[in-house]
């Protein structure tokens, strides 16, 4: 039965708490467009996603009006490339991303992921092909997002995959330096990536996943934070049971326009993530929750803890919400895209390396970072090999999505608009990892990866 509290309380999130579907998006098999001929692929791939999301933006403007919940993106996420790609040469990946660029513009979604690679073992020719082009890929493209996974806790770390996104990522700034480096903003470095991950620039549909299928992320953390604020000044265990019910009720509007999106579009529907996504709004923020939840200042000693604390919380309540959960679920700390974080960092209370401890419990990594454009690429592949070792070691996604924001000095800042936000470009440990990441091969997988 509805409850007419449960109801009135969604109104209030939704009005007052920045309560918002972040995306709905629409995962697309591309496994039967392949064919040698590039021409007759990059037509294939365009048909099928043309086909397939042909009523997506306009069931999630339906969903909308008919429940008054606002779906900020729809999205489309496909096979990554560079498996039916095959033998194509790097012209004809780049075609590929063009053709995948006419298809997000004729079905209106405002980015489409899977412009990616899996290299976590090694790279077949078509991964290595598409890598090699993924800067100009980004920089001639506006709605293609690509992502590569160099690591997973059964494999351990690809490091000569890691040293050349090092490179890719450097190129990726340069090649759209008049655009305060957005490429970068575009292009996601991974760990033990998930296939069903619906937020960009991540998302791809996996080679486990159905023909089709909706994924939805849901963002909530304005909601949250004004449970506990609501909550006073209760004890931890308390107010992680707070969250938990917050979580819940959030999860639930999720679970409605998931299942509602998959009706109309006549796929399956496939997960709820339960990652709360920050915004630039004011009051949408993961950093302002940590704050709410007594630090002085997101990055204040502790704020692994309270994260740490969030993070469950998030997962315990939301997982009894939703009949399948998956992506990525838990909380996403995105500088750039999230109020608190940017105001954290300015004033110093954030650094790089605490961003790295907090990734250690929290469900994403290094996420839209700006750093000096200056960085030097080894320095770039220290920062990835990092991060990603936090998720082999502890079987866990992480990522990296760093700017090296091209003509920009730590203290400065670069500024993307829209839900990509504003970045204060942080400073750097000025100490070299370049021998190390000279060395390439591979770093053995844990001892803790032998479970069969």
């Amino acid at each position: 039965m509805i409850n007419t509290q449960d109801v009135l309380e969604t109104i209030q999130m939704i009005r007052e708490e920045n309560l918002d579907i972040r995306t709905v998006t629409l995962g697309v098999s591309l496994w039967d467009c392949v064919s040698e001929d590039v021409g007759r692929l990059c037509d294939r791939i365009y048909d099928k996603i043309t086909r397939r999301a042909e009523h997506l933006v306009e069931a999630g403007q339906e969903i909308e009006k008919k429940y008054g919940i606002p779906i900020v993106n729809k999205r489309v996420s496909v096979t990554p490339v560079s498996l039916i790609g095959g033998d194509a040469s790097p012209e004809g990946y780049l075609k590929i991303a063009q053709a995948l660029q006419r298809a997000a513009d004729a079905v209106g979604v405002n980015f489409l992921g899977g412009f990616s690679a899996l290299v976590q073992k090694g790279m077949t020719v078509g991964a290595d092909r598409l890598i090699s082009v993924i800067p100009e890929a980004l920089a001639e493209t506006r709605n293609i997002c690509s992502s590569v996974n160099v690591a997973s806790t059964k494999a351990g770390i690809n490091m000569d995959a890691v040293a050349r996104m090092g490179r890719v990522i450097k190129r990726a700034a340069y090649l759209t330096r008049e655009e305060q480096s957005i490429g970068c903003a575009k292009l996601v470095v991974f760990a033990n990536v998930p296939e069903d991950n619906p937020f960009m620039a991540g998302a791809f549909c996996g080679v486990g996943e159905p023909e089709a299928a909706v994924n939805v992320g849901v963002s909530g953390p304005g909601v949250v934070a004004s449970a506990i604020r609501r909550a006073g000044d209760c004890d931890l265990s308390a107010l992680a049971e707070v969250i938990k019910k917050t979580a819940f009720k959030i999860t639930r509007v999720g679970q409605l326009v998931a299942s509602e999106a998959a009706r109309r579009l006549d796929v399956p529907f496939g997960i709820v993530d339960l990652s709360l996504a920050p915004t630039p709004a004011v009051g949408d923020s993961v950093a302002y929750i940590l704050e709410e939840m007594g630090l002085e200042s997101c990055g204040a000693h502790g704020t692994t803890a309270a994260l740490a604390m969030l993070n469950d919380a998030v997962k315990k309540g939301g997982v009894m919400a939703s009949s399948h959960v998956g992506g990525l679920s838990g909380a996403f700390i995105p500088v750039s895209e999230d109020a608190g974080m940017i105001a954290a960092a300015e004033r110093g209370a954030l650094t790089l390396e605490k961003l790295e401890a907090m990734t250690a419990v929290c469900s994403v990594g290094l996420d839209m970072i700006a750093v000096p454009g200056d960085t030097p690429e080894e320095v770039i592949s220290g920062i990835i090999a990092d991060e990603i070792s936090i998720g082999v070691a502890n079987t866990k996604t992480t990522a990296v999505r760093l700017i090296p924001a091209y003509g920009k000095a730590a203290g400065e800042s670069v500024s993307f608009g829209g839900l990509l936000g504003r970045a204060p470009v942080m400073p750097l440990n000025s100490y070299s990892p370049a021998k190390f990441i000279r060395r390439g091969g591979r770093i053995p997988a844990p001892i803790h990866s032998l479970k069969n």
